[in-house]
């Protein structure tokens, strides 16, 4: 019974989103272009391409399972401040974003963003930047894109190792309809990789992103924030110093 509520409802259980209406005006304390980019399925993705003063580059920035852009737009503002343009797409289903969602969906509409990047940035002046959920999508685009770097933020080794560890006795393999495998991805990742969980971290363990160091990888670091939890590293100073050098 419980094995057959996570297979029909995985994706009430995976995605938190939050709708809006498609007049909703966004304010922000920077400027910023509203974007809605159409796909070849005829879906709309709702994109803020947030613009710095004298920008050094530009961050892709692939938000959380919760929310909207009226919340994770206010985030990425973090990097404006640090003078980097910044680019964030809501999800399908997610704030004006409409169409059919899927894994492969989502992979798709990562990289019609990345494509509109290209038509004003060089590939060597996009940070790929993937947070919680979107660090499976980042890292699929990293594996097939050749950016300047790609940084996780409370990353998991896969959707089915998370599964695992919140539904020990299900047999959630043969159950999920979602993987997000970033364990086969990262390997093939063209660029640095940098890593960024806290030993708190209750949603997406910490054990599951350290995992990720166990690949033969490179050019990956990984930093460890004591304490750090899964919506608050922001606050610690291991974040800010690992960001910091990332976008000197």
């Amino acid at each position: 019974m419980i094995g057959s509520v996570l297979y029909f409802f995985q994706e009430k259980i995976l995605f938190l989103p939050t709708v809006l209406e498609q007049d909703f005006q966004y304010n922000f304390n920077t400027s910023f272009e509203e974007l809605f980019l159409k796909t070849e399925d005829n879906a709309t993705i709702n994109a803020l391409h947030f613009k710095a003063e004298n920008a050094k580059g530009v961050v892709l920035y692939f938000h959380g399972n919760a929310g909207d852009l009226s919340r994770w737009g206010t985030i990425t503002e973090y990097f404006v401040e640090k003078d980097y343009d910044v680019l964030v797409m809501d999800y399908r289903t997610y704030g004006k974003s409409v169409g059919k969602l899927s894994e492969d969906a989502l992979y798709k509409d990562a990289q019609y963003c990345y494509d509109y990047l290209l038509k004003h940035y060089t590939e060597d002046q996009i940070t790929l930047y993937g947070r919680s959920l979107g660090t499976g999508i980042a890292s699929y685009l990293a594996s097939k894109k050749q950016p300047k770097q790609l940084i996780l933020e409370t990353p998991y080794f896969s959707i089915l190792d998370v599964a695992k560890h919140r539904f020990p006795v299900l047999p959630v393999k043969q159950l999920l309809k979602y993987q997000f495998p970033t364990y086969q991805y990262l390997p093939k990742a063209n660029c640095p990789i940098l890593i960024i969980h806290g030993t708190e971290d209750t949603v997406v363990p910490y054990t599951s992103g350290k995992k990720l160091t166990e690949l033969n990888i490179e050019e990956l670091d990984f930093i460890t924030v004591e304490g750090g939890g899964h919506n608050n590293l922001i606050e610690f100073e291991a974040y800010h110093k690992a960001i910091d050098n990332a976008l000197k």
